[in-house]
């Protein structure tokens, strides 16, 4: 059962609207003294404030102030005199959910006080949800709202605390080696180096010697020892990144170092005594190359041990927005976020991601040079990012997009276009009526007119 505080200075308001919010099922808890309100407030929770404006010696927006600064998901409704509407805006500008005019028709309170309860469920079940990702998922860098990525966050709790060897798999930009990072850092050798090396972007001679370290003398250059990377990270962690790109020859000397943990430098041969968990990341999956005989199959079934797909970002969208999200954030540090439009955030939407989470970070991160009016539009996204979502759209079979309206009425396909447009823009300003209003250029009346009613 809800539970509303309802704070008016009037006995005769006070118990209308008290035995009103009572019939319909709500717990009400009516105070006529503002300061006793504000006491109930920093003792106990409340769903709903519903308070009046000009009270003393404690106004409705002194509550409202206090509510908003302690109680950040209960959601304030302000009731105004017809003539303060002025200051009804002020308090929504300050946080406030909503105004209602005196004298007010009770559907229309009803309405709204339902509405504020609905917006508050939301904050609080995005405040629980929060807390609890936070315990289970907190990650440096990783983003898991959807629920394959919370399979991978708790893939990595799992593994971490172990030496097991993982081979972490997933498309170019999907953070392949942010995973490779986080089970370093929850595990035993976590204070000691992580290491990492492309095997793709070095040449096999080069890849072998970074490896494996060389002695003086043992090509042309080598004027010194030099310890490789299984030495350099002695008691920590190596991450092979591109692991199927390591030439066939020079696979089997790794298997050799996993096996016996000990290397041999080029040209030496002394064998020296590692203490190293190696975790490995591919693009291409090891057993197409396997077929095709390019791929060790003793040295595949020694290193994924453990495996950890990572989808691309296009199989997980619920991720892309808390991705933007924690990038701007990132960015912007304690100064004021930018917003995002409605026909960025479509565009943002739509896009494929190729590139999964750098495409992304690389298009906010141009957007944010670009962006002017502390405001991300469509016109500073990467014009590539644009240019393919409405090409995308152009391509769009018209039985896809307009053949759920077959047999209906051109008004009745206007209709349900602009309640879609309504809401979306309406969740955006998080339930800030006015906002939404100024964003889609109506009044606030007409905004509230065309609000779909409460199923």
């Amino acid at each position: 059962m809800s539970r509303i505080l309802l704070v008016d200075d009037e006995p005769s308001i006070l118990s209308v609207l008290s035995t009103l919010l009572k019939a319909e099922g709500y717990e009400v808890v009516p105070i006529g003294d503002p300061s006793q309100a504000l006491e109930r407030l920093e003792k106990e929770d409340f769903d709903l404030l519903i308070t009046d404006i000009r009270m003393t010696p404690i106004t409705g927006m002194d509550l409202l102030r206090h509510a908003h600064e302690k109680k950040p998901t209960m959601s304030v409704l302000i009731m105004t005199a017809f003539g303060s509407v002025d200051t009804a805006v002020e308090a929504l500008k300050m946080g406030a959910f909503d105004y209602v005019t005196k004298p007010f028709k009770v559907d229309e309170l009803l309405i709204t006080v339902q509405r504020a309860l609905e917006y508050h469920r939301t904050l609080q079940e995005n405040v629980d949800l929060k807390s609890k990702l936070g315990a289970k998922y907190k990650f440096e860098n990783i983003v898991a709202e959807s629920e394959s990525m919370r399979r991978v966050c708790e893939m990595i709790e799992r593994v971490a605390p172990t030496d097991t060897t993982v081979l972490i798999v997933g498309e170019s930009g999907t953070g392949k080696e942010l995973v490779a990072k986080a089970i370093h850092a929850h595990s035993r050798r976590k204070d000691k180096k992580f290491l990492a090396i492309n095997c793709a972007a070095l040449p096999e001679t080069l890849l072998e010697s970074e490896m494996f370290g060389y002695v003086k003398g043992a090509f042309t250059g080598a004027t010194s020892n030099k310890e490789g990377l299984f030495e350099a990270a002695q008691g920590g962690t190596l991450f092979l990144d591109e692991i199927g790109s390591m030439p066939l020859s020079l696979q089997g000397k790794f298997l050799r170092v996993l096996q016996e943990k000990e290397v041999r430098r080029v040209g030496g041969n002394e064998t020296i005594p590692v203490d190293v968990r190696v975790l490995a990341a591919t693009n291409t999956p090891l057993e197409e190359l396997m077929a095709k005989g390019q791929f060790r199959e003793d040295l595949y079934y020694r290193i994924s041990v453990i495996n950890i797909t990572i989808k691309p970002l296009r199989e997980r969208p619920e991720d892309i927005f808390p991705l933007i999200n924690y990038i701007i954030q990132r960015e912007y540090g304690d100064h004021e976020t930018p917003t995002i439009t409605p026909d960025a955030r479509q565009i943002l939407e739509s896009y494929h991601w190729p590139g999964n989470v750098r495409e992304l970070e690389n298009a906010i991160k141009h957007a944010l040079t670009f962006s002017t009016e502390n405001k991300i539009s469509r016109e500073v996204l990467p014009a590539r990012i644009v240019n393919s979502v409405q090409q995308q759209r152009i391509s769009q079979p018209i039985s896809d997009a307009f053949g759920q309206f077959k047999g209906k009425s051109l008004k009745a396909f206007l209709r349900e276009k602009e309640k879609e447009y309504l809401q979306f823009v309406l969740a955006q300003a998080q339930g800030d009526k006015e906002k939404a209003a100024k964003e889609l250029k109506i009044s606030l009346a007409t905004l509230y007119r065309k609000l779909p009613d409460p199923e």
